[in-house]
Formats: C-alpha cells, structure tokens, sequence
C-alpha cells in the first residue's frame, strides 16, 4: 500500500500559511532544495484541493523554463484533485475526485506505486488527519513565529507522532519527519 505524506513548509509555531513574511524568504539553500527534490522523485502521486490544484496546474503546467525538475515531475506524475466543482481538470494524468474523501484516498492509496504527497491544501489537510489517512508527515520548520495563521493541526483530530528523521540545514530550516502511530 502507498503512502500518503503531508509535506509542508511551516514556522515554528505551526503556521503554515504561505504568507510573504516568512514564506516569501523561503528558499536558497541548496541542502534544502536537495531534500525537496529527493522526496520529490520518492513519489508518483500528488493530492491537493481545488484552488492549490488550479493554480500549480495554470502555473507549472505551461512552464518550459523550468530547470528545477518540478515541472517535468508534476506533468509526469499522477495527479488527484479533491473537489465537488471541477469536472474538467485540463492537465495530464489528472483525477477529479469527488466521492467521499476516506474512500477515494483509501483507493488511491491501494494502488501500486510510490507515495502520494499532500502539499498546501491546509483545508484538505485537515480533513485528511481527521480521518486518519496521513501515513507521513514530512515538515521543513522556518525559524520564524509568525504568531498568526493558518495552522497545520488546527481543528484536527488528535494524532500520536513517532519521529523518525531530524535534519537541520545550513539555513536553520528544520526537516521533521514524523510517522503516524
């Protein structure tokens, strides 16, 4: 069975509202940047909501300067998006799904390949550890406090964490990967 992983940048205080204060000086360290790309190619599936899905697929679906490798990743890989509105995702190798959430991850997760990852979505995100679907939660920490935003775990369920990888990078950016148990 795949896994699905949450990956998300995050301050240290738990915001992970991509807001220019912090979010915007994210980037520029290569180890970081090298630990993005690895997780990257670990996974043939990316899960997201409608409004995350709409803007990556109008803004790295087109892209033909790409030297990062997300382009070429995200055209390739399969691609879900949660939604009861979109009918027509228009990129390649999508899914609109629209059933109930816990079976449509639970299917997805059964077929064979690599992990799924969850990036931004924080309203998907929340429903998905509500329901107890996240396998991973893979969290690059900003030394920042932002003091106010959107919070991972913000009106979630309680979930129990088992940390198994800690990498800190030249930038202070933390890598915390934790296991659900």
């Amino acid at each position: 069975m795949r896994d699905l992983v949450i990956t998300q940048n995050i301050t240290v205080d738990g915001v992970v509202e991509a807001t220019d204060d912090w979010f915007g000086r994210a980037g520029g360290d290569p180890e970081v940047d090298a630990a993005l790309a690895a997780q990257r190619d670990a996974s043939d599936g990316f899960l997201v909501g409608r409004e995350t899905f709409v803007g990556m697929r109008d803004y790295w679906g087109p892209r033909t300067d790409d030297t990062t490798g997300v382009t070429a990743h995200l055209n390739s890989v399969a691609k879900y998006v949660v939604s009861q509105t979109l009918d027509d995702p228009r990129w390649h190798n999508s899914e609109v799904l629209s059933g109930p959430l816990a079976d449509d991850v639970t299917r997805i997760k059964s077929l064979p390949g690599g992990d799924i990852v969850c990036t931004g979505s924080i309203g998907l995100c929340h429903a998905l550890i509500t329901a107890g679907l996240v396998d991973e939660f893979r969290l690059f920490v900003h030394p920042f406090a932002r003091g106010s935003g959107r919070r991972l775990f913000d009106d979630t369920a309680p979930v129990r964490l088992t940390l198994v990888e800690s990498t800190r990078f030249p930038s202070g950016v933390t890598l915390a990967r934790y296991r659900t148990a």
